[in-house]
C-alpha cells in the first residue's frame, strides 16, 4: 500500500542533514554513516541524503527509536530523480513489513515517499514467550507431507498486517512427494504461540506440460581448461547444472553437474529426449532472453541488478512436474515432468516467470500470500509473457497464454482468467484468501485489458475476448508500454504489502511519471484497473 503524507511540502538536502543531526542526539539510530565522504559514488550520496530524509520526516515515514536502515536498492531516473529503498530491522530484529521507499531529487531534496501498511514497527517486548524448539515443532505440523524436514525459527517484528507484534519466522525445508525442493514459511506470534501467516518461500509456476524446444538457436557457452565447452555464459554469469534427478535437500550452486559437450554442439532437438543436454539448452537459452530482455529495455543488469547470474537446474527431482526460483541459493530449479505426457519445464515464459520471482524479491518484495502474493505471480506472469514477445520465436510465439508450450493449451491466460477454473477475473472481497496463482488473475486480466483493450479480437493467429465488470470498454496502449509502467511501480512505488488497491496507485504514479497524467497511458492504466474492479 503507498501511503503520503497528506501536505507534501520540499525540504532541502542540507535542511534534512541539519534536523537528522538533532534527531540523532536524541538517540534514534540508523545504519551506516550520514555524512557524504569526499569520493562517495552517486548512489552513496542518494543513500546518505535518503537517511538524512527519513530522519526529517521521521513521524511520516514511522520511523523512531531503535530503528535502523538497510539499503536495498536505489533506482535514478533520466533527469537525476532518485528512489532509494530500504528494508528496517526494530532493536536489531528485521522488520517483516517495514520497508520504505524515499523519492527526493537529483540533489537529494525530499519529495515523497512509499511505505509498508505499518506506519509504525516497535513493539513493546522483544524477548519472545514461546520458545524457539516449540515454534519449529509447530511449524513442522503445518507442513505435513515435507520429507526430511528441517525448520529454522527466526525472531522478527512481522508488520505485513499492519499490526507490529513480535513474530517467530520458521522456514520449513524438505522435499516433496516428487522430490523436488520444498520451502515453506510459517509465522507464529512469539508471545502465545498462534499461527499468523504460512506461505511457500520458494515460487512456483505449477506448470504441467510439455518441454518448449526453442529449435535451432546459438547460445553462449565457456571453453573449459581440458577442451570441453560447459554451460556457463560468459556474458551473463548463468550456470546451467544437470541436477541428476537428486533430492532438493542436496542441491546448492554447486551441486548436480555442469553440462560439458567435446564438439559445442548441444541435445539433439526431440521432445522427451534422452540426451539430458536438450533441457539445459531450452533452459540456457531462455535464461539469457530473460536476462537480455530485462536488460535492454530497463537497464537492469541481471536479477539483483548487480551483474551476477544465477544457477539453472535442469532434470530435477523424480518425475516432478513443476519450476521453482529459490531466493536462497539464488538459483532456479525445473522438473522433468509427471512421466506420463508432460516433460521438462523449461519453456520460455515459465523461465521469465521464475526469473522475474527474483527481481520482485530484489525490488519489492512482495509477500508471497494475500493480495500481495497474487500481485507477485502476476508480476512473472506479466514479465514472463514480455520474454515471449521479446523473443519472438518463431517455435513459441507470442500470445497471452501463459505456459502454453509445457501446458498444453494454456496454464494460465490474460484475457479472462477465469477460463481456467479457479483464477479470479475481478477484484472482490476476500480475494486474498485464494491461492496466490488464482488471486494473480486480476493482475494478468488488467496487464491485458491495458494492453490489447476489451472485447473479441485476434492476435497473431489467437483469438481472445476480454470482458469487463462494469461492461465499459478500454482501449489498449500496446504490452511494451504497460510493462514499462509496471516495472516502475514494481521497482519504484510498490512495498513488500501492496495490495490491488496499492498497485493501482503505483501504476497510476509511474504512468505519470513516464507518460504525463493527463496522457493516454494515464486514462488507459485507470480504465483497465476499473474494468477489474479495482478503484
Amino acid at each position: 500500500m503507498i501511503s503520503a503524507s497528506p501536505q507534501r511540502r520540499r525540504v532541502t538536502a542540507a535542511a534534512a542533514l541539519a534536523a537528522a543531526s538533532a534527531l540523532v542526539a536524541t538517540g534514534l539510530q540508523i545504519a551506516g554513516p550520514a555524512s557524504a565522504q569526499a569520493a562517495a559514488s552517486p548512489r552513496d550520496k542518494a543513500v546518505d541524503a535518503a537517511k538524512a530524509n527519513v530522519r526529517a520526516h521521521a513521524e511520516e515515514f514511522g520511523y523512531g527509536s531503535g530503528q535502523e536502515l538497510a539499503v536495498k536498492d536505489v533506482v535514478f531516473d533520466a533527469d537525476g530523480t532518485q528512489h532509494v529503498r530500504f528494508d528496517r530491522t526494530f532493536r536489531g530484529l528485521p522488520v517483516v513489513g517495514g520497508d520504505l521507499v524515499v523519492h527526493q531529487s537529483k540533489d537529494g531534496d525530499f519529495e515523497d515517499l512509499s511505505r509498508a501498511r505499518a506506519r509504525t514497527v516497535a513493539v513493546d517486548k522483544t524477548t519472545p514467550g514461546v520458545s524457539p524448539r516449540h515454534t519449529a515443532d509447530q511449524a513442522l505440523k503445518k507442513t505435513d507431507g515435507v520429507k526430511d524436514a528441517t525448520s529454522r525459527p527466526k525472531l522478527i517484528v512481522w508488520a505485513v498486517d499492519g499490526t507490529p507484534r513480535l513474530a517467530w519466522q520458521t522456514t520449513v525445508k524438505g522435499t516433496g512427494a516428487h522430490s523436488e525442493p520444498v520451502a515453506k514459511v510459517v509465522v507464529t506470534d512469539a508471545a502465545n504461540g498462534k499461527h499468523i501467516a504460512s506461505y511457500d518461500a520458494q515460487h512456483q509456476a505449477k506448470g504441467k506440460g510439455h518441454s518448449e524446444y526453442t529449435g535451432k538457436i546459438s547460445i553462449d557457452t565457456t571453453k573449459q581448461p581440458n577442451g570441453k565447452y560447459a554451460l556457463k555464459d560468459p556474458k551473463r554469469g548463468t550456470i546451467t547444472r544437470d541436477a541428476k534427478n537428486v533430492d532438493a535437500d542436496a542441491l546448492q550452486p554447486s551441486s548436480g553437474k555442469l553440462l560439458t559437450d567435446r564438439d559445442n554442439e548441444w541435445g539433439d532437438g526431440k521432445k522427451w529426449s534422452t540426451n539430458r543436454a536438450t533441457a539445459g539448452v531450452d533452459a540456457h537459452a531462455n535464461t539469457a532472453w530473460t536476462w537480455d530482455y530485462f536488460q535492454k529495455n530497463f537497464g537492469r543488469k541481471g536479477i539483483r541488478n548487480d551483474g551476477k547470474g544465477a544457477t539453472v537446474f535442469v532434470h530435477v527431482g523424480d518425475k516432478w512436474d513443476n519450476a521453482q526460483w529459490s531466493d536462497d541459493c539464488f538459483c532456479m530449479f525445473t522438473g522433468d515432468g509427471d512421466g506420463n505426457r508432460d516433460a521438462e519445464q523449461v519453456d520460455l515464459d515459465t523461465m521469465g516467470h521464475e526469473m522475474t520471482h527474483g527481481v520482485t524479491s530484489a525490488t519489492a518484495g512482495l509477500v508471497y500470500e494475500g493480495e500481495s502474493g497474487g500481485l507477485n505471480e502476476a508480476t512473472s506472469d506479466i514479465f514472463g509473457t514480455m520474454v515471449e514477445w521479446y523473443a519472438n520465436n518463431r517455435y513459441d510465439k507470442p500470445d497471452y497464454l501463459f505456459s502454453d508450450q509445457s501446458t498444453p493449451p494454456w496454464l494460465r491466460r490474460m484475457d479472462k482468467p477465469s477460463l481456467d477454473g479457479s483464477s479470479a477475473d475481478y477484484w472482490k472481497s476476500g480475494l486474498g484468501d485464494l491461492d496466490v496463482h488464482n488471486s494473480s488473475g486480476v493482475g494478468n486480466h488488467f496487464f491485458y485489458l491495458a494492453s490489447e483493450g476489451s472485447g473479441r479480437k485476434t492476435i497473431k493467429g489467437v483469438k481472445y475476448n476480454s470482458p469487463t465488470k462494469d461492461g465499459s470498454t478500454v482501449k489498449g496502449i500496446g504490452n511494451k508500454k504497460v510493462a514499462k509502467i509496471w516495472y516502475r511501480a514494481l521497482t519504484v512505488y510498490m512495498t513488500s504489502t501492496t495490495n490491488y488497491k496499492g498497485a493501482r496507485k503505483a501504476t497510476l504514479k509511474a504512468a505519470g511519471d513516464l507518460y504525463g497524467k493527463t496522457s493516454t497511458e494515464y486514462k488507459t492504466v485507470k480504465a483497465a484497473w476499473k474494468g477489474v474492479n479495482v478503484r
